[in-house]
C-alpha cells in the first residue's frame, strides 16, 4: 500500500506543477475554449490540461518502475493502456485545437480501443448464467462498445469546473479499493495494472484540480476527459479479465461483475442527463444534438447552487453510487444498502437547503 501511496503522490505533484507550463503552451497554441451560449465560464480558458496529465503520467510510470511491489504492475496490459492513452491523447489534442467533427471523434476512439485489444485488454467472459465466455468478435465488440461509451460519458460530464475531474477520481478511487481489497481478502496478487493505473489516476487529477475547480485556470478540454474515460472503461475490462472465471464460481458471481458495473453506476447521472436532453430537444423538434442550457449542472446552477457548490454535489451523487456498489462485495448487503440511503438523505437535504438566489425549474421543465 505504501508504494501506491508515492505513487498517488508522485502524481499529483508532477500534474500540479507541469499543468501551469501547459497552460502557456495552449495559449500561445490557441488551444483555448471560447464562450459558447451553452456555458457557463465568464471568460476564454485555455485547454490542454489534459496533456498535463499524460505528461505526469509518463514521468510518474518511469519513476515508480523502481519501487519493487509496483514494478510487478508492469506488463502487456499497462503497455497497451498507456499506448492508447497516448494515441487518445493525440486525437483530443488536435479536437482541442481545430474542433474535429463527431464522425472523426468516433473513429479515433475505436482505433484507441483498438490498440487495447492488441495488447490483451478484452472482454473475454462475463457472470451472465453462471460464467459465460464469449467469441471472440463479440467480446471485441463489446469491449470498443464499452470504451467508447465511458469516454463519451466522461466527456458528457465535462460541463463544470472541475466537473469531470472529481468525478473520475472518484471513480478511480472505487476501482483501486476494489482491486486492492479483492486482492487482499482472495489472496491474489496485488500488483496488478488495476491497481497501478488507478493509483496514477488519483493522483493525476488529485493535482489537475486546484488549476481546475471554480474559478478555472485551465479545462482538461476533450485531451483529457477522452484520455481519463479510455483509462476507466480499460482499468475494469483488464480487472475483470485478471479474475480466474474457474475460481470465481456462480457464488461470487456480483463481485466480478462490479468492475463493469462501476463505471455505470458512477456516469448513471450523466446518462440520464444526456437522456433528458435527447428527450427534451426532440419533443421540440430540434435535432438530439443541439446545445442548451438545460442540463443537469445548469439546473443545480438555476436552483441558486454556486459553481463550486454545484460540483460539490455532483461530486457526492457520484459517490454515493460508486462507493456502496464497492462495499457490496466485501459487506453484508445491508450495510451499502444503508450507507446508500443514509447518503441519498443527506444529499437531499443540502440541495433543499440551498440559497435559492434564483428561480427554481422544475425536472419536468428539463424534458
Amino acid at each position: 500500500m505504501r508504494e501506491y501511496l508515492v505513487t498517488v503522490l508522485l502524481a499529483a505533484i508532477i500534474t500540479y506543477l507541469l499543468t501551469p507550463l501547459v497552460r502557456d503552451l495552449a495559449i500561445k497554441a490557441g488551444a483555448v475554449t471560447a464562450i459558447r451560449s451553452r456555458d457557463v465560464h465568464l471568460e476564454p480558458t485555455p485547454r490542454w490540461g489534459g496533456l498535463a496529465m499524460w505528461l505526469s503520467m509518463a514521468l510518474t510510470l518511469v519513476i515508480v518502475n523502481y519501487l519493487p511491489l509496483v514494478h510487478k504492475s508492469f506488463g502487456s496490459e499497462a503497455t497497451g493502456i498507456f499506448l492508447s492513452g497516448t494515441f487518445i491523447l493525440l486525437l483530443g489534442l488536435l479536437d482541442d485545437r481545430f474542433d474535429l467533427d463527431p464522425i472523426t471523434k468516433f473513429a479515433g476512439q475505436a482505433l484507441a480501443a483498438g490498440i487495447l485489444l492488441i495488447y490483451g485488454v478484452q472482454i473475454l467472459w462475463l457472470p451472465i448464467n453462471g460464467i459465460t465466455t464469449l467469441p471472440t468478435n463479440i467480446g471485441q465488440l463489446l469491449t470498443i462498445l464499452f470504451v467508447m461509451v465511458v469516454i463519451n460519458a466522461i466527456n458528457f460530464v465535462d460541463g463544470l469546473d472541475g466537473l469531470a475531474t472529481g468525478i473520475v477520481m472518484i471513480c478511480a478511487a472505487s476501482f483501486f479499493a476494489f482491486s486492492y481489497l479483492l486482492a487482499v481478502i482472495n489472496g491474489l496478487n496485488r500488483a496488478g495494472a488495476p491497481s497501478l493505473i488507478t493509483a496514477v489516476v488519483i493522483g493525476l487529477c488529485l493535482g489537475f484540480l486546484p488549476h481546475n475547480f471554480y474559478p478555472a485556470k485551465i479545462f482538461m478540454g476533450d485531451t483529457g476527459s477522452m484520455l481519463l474515460g479510455l483509462i476507466l472503461a480499460a482499468v475494469s475490462i483488464t480487472l475483470v479479465g485478471q479474475l480466474d472465471p474457474a475460481v470465481i464460481g456462480s457464488a461470487s458471481v456480483l463481485p466480478a461483475f462490479l468492475p463493469v458495473l462501476i463505471p455505470i453506476f458512477v456516469i448513471a447521472i450523466p446518462l440520464a442527463d444526456l437522456l433528458l436532453a435527447i428527450l427534451r430537444r426532440t419533443r421540440a423538434g430540434r435535432s438530439p444534438f443541439t446545445p442548451d442550457k438545460k442540463h443537469l449542472h445548469h439546473l443545480l446552477l438555476e436552483r441558486g447552487h454556486s459553481q463550486g457548490g454545484a460540483a460539490l454535489l455532483m461530486y457526492g451523487i457520484a459517490a454515493l453510487f460508486a462507493f456502496p456498489a464497492v462495499a457490496i462485495a466485501f459487506f453484508p448487503i445491508w450495510i451499502p444498502l444503508m450507507a446508500f440511503l443514509i447518503g441519498a438523505v443527506v444529499l437531499v437535504v443540502v440541495l433543499e437547503r440551498r440559497p435559492r438566489s434564483k428561480k427554481f425549474v422544475p425536472v419536468q421543465d428539463l424534458i
